[in-house]
């Protein structure tokens, strides 16, 4: 293992092997969350084709990641979409999608502590007949997410690792008891036929199977801290697209025939919030839904620490760049995390949640829908302009480096991630379910900061062109590390 000396500003390097990646990346997706709290609409909405969806989404993203990883070697930065897009599009687009980044994994992070704070307070009232209120909750996730990312990343890893081996495995629990039991009416799979996966209402239950990929390509915020970035970054991404398509899918599938394919769109309306936990009560043991409940808990936490640490690792490459002060690129001198930039996201989450408290507001309804809606939507965006960078980058900066295997992989998932966007934002309603003019608002948040990005970045050429000329590029800052 090696590691940067002190006082270079940078992170600990060669820290994480794919493994690592893994978990990471997957724990941000929040598996239990997912289908205990999200997979039930899918059914309810797109049929029993829904496990086909998350294969079909799987499959579309694991394209993208064939083209958004042939670019690994060419991107220094661990700014990740915003510096593939700099690449690509140009420091413009770049610092347009860093202000994005910025604001959609904040508002994803911060908007689900809505849901952990919801989730636990219900879960402590049930089992331990315990009434907390939810801010207090929610801001004690707060100080837990920031002491474990102060420790550093290797420390996290090894956290996210053992969270997700728990939730994942709960999962695999329920998968295993219905399958002994052989389901409600006997094993079947109608889920995967012509019908069923191009079935009405599968194209808006789409939104749903590809929100539960988000965070699988953040894999190369990690760059500097993975051990042979070349070949581990690929070999992680590839494996949390496809592990998560697969193990999505079949989780699915054993859910429906739980209920039987016959009346599972009935019993995922009727019981949207409680389908998994009867199921695993009913095929396992009513222990067994007590342990999902409280793993659904620490599920939630694994993706805000997994959604923490790739914040900071875009405030870290903007902080390096120039855009931002550069004291929030500083990092610890014994942990080497970036510590000031995690004390700024830990301040903005407890000024969001005390300003929900403050008002009233219900952490489901309001922080969480609210909230995390235009971070879901941002990141599927930046996604596509990343699909578009890539392919831009081979064909016109980049010729020598092209591969008709990138370019191909680049159009192709260009034009498939725009339809997802599309799907996502035609049916935004399912996420929210409020008003048209909510959701109007909500989503205009993906373009007005897209433009606000693009305006400061012509400000800067004009005005500073020597940090215009660094976007992207993750200058070596000089400034000691103190903290």
């Amino acid at each position: 293992m090696t590691t940067s000396p002190a006082g270079d500003g940078q992170l600990r390097r060669g820290v994480l092997g794919t493994g690592s990646l893994v978990f990471m990346v997957v724990a941000a997706a929040a598996p239990l969350t997912v289908m205990a709290g999200v997979a039930p609409l899918a059914i309810m909405i797109g049929g029993i084709g829904a496990p086909a969806g998350y294969l079909a989404a799987g499959a579309v993203l694991t394209v993208f990641a064939v083209a958004f990883t042939r670019m690994t070697r060419h991107v220094g930065s661990v700014g990740a979409f915003y510096a593939y897009i700099a690449k690509g599009l140009g420091k413009a687009w770049g610092l347009a999608a860093a202000l994005l980044a910025l604001v959609s994994y904040n508002a994803l992070q911060i908007g689900v502590y809505g849901l952990l704070a919801a989730q636990a307070q219900a879960t402590l009232a049930d089992v331990f007949g315990v009434n907390v209120p939810w801010p207090v909750i929610a801001l004690v996730a707060v100080a837990l997410v920031l002491v474990v990312a102060w420790l550093g990343i290797d420390v996290g890893a090894k956290v996210l690792g053992v969270l997700l081996v728990l939730e994942s495995g709960i999962l695999l629990l329920m998968a295993i008891g219905v399958l002994t039991h052989g389901g409600a009416s006997g094993l079947d799979a109608k889920s995967y036929t012509p019908a069923a996966a191009f079935g009405p209402g599968m194209g808006a239950a789409m939104s749903f199977c590809f929100g539960a990929f988000i965070g699988f390509e953040s894999t190369v915020l990690y760059r500097r801290e993975a051990r042979d970035p070349e070949r581990t970054i690929p070999r992680a991404t590839y494996f949390a697209a496809g592990f998560m398509a697969i193990f999505y899918s079949f989780i699915v599938w054993s859910v429906i025939q739980a209920v039987g394919s016959e009346h599972a769109v009935a019993a995922a309306g009727d019981d949207i919030a409680g389908l998994f936990f009867t199921a695993i009560g009913t095929y396992v043991g009513p222990w067994a839904s007590t342990l999902m409940h409280l793993l659904v808990i620490s599920s939630v936490y694994a993706s805000q620490l997994a959604f923490h640490n790739a914040i900071t690792r875009y405030t870290y490459a903007l902080a390096r760049d120039g855009v931002l002060p550069a004291w929030m690129g500083k990092v610890h001198p014994r942990f080497r995390s970036p510590v000031r930039a995690s004390v700024v996201q830990t301040v903005l989450a407890v000024v969001v949640i005390g300003a929900f408290a403050i008002a009233g507001a219900d952490p489901y309804t309001r922080l969480l829908l609210g909230v995390n809606t235009p971070g879901v939507v941002g990141v599927v965006v930046l996604q596509t302009l990343t699909a578009i960078a890539t392919v831009v980058y081979f064909l016109r900066r980049n010729k020598a480096a092209s591969t008709s295997t990138a370019v191909a992989a680049g159009i192709v998932s260009t034009v498939l991630l725009t339809v997802a966007t599309y799907l996502l934002v035609d049916n935004v309603g399912l996420l929210t379910n409020t008003t048209a003019t909510v959701n109007v608002l909500l989503v205009s948040v993906v373009p007005v900061t897209l433009l606000a990005g693009g305006l400061v970045a012509l400000w800067l050429r004009s005005r500073r062109p020597a940090t215009y000329a660094r976007i992207g590029e993750d200058a070596v800052v000089s400034e000691g590390v103190s903290v």
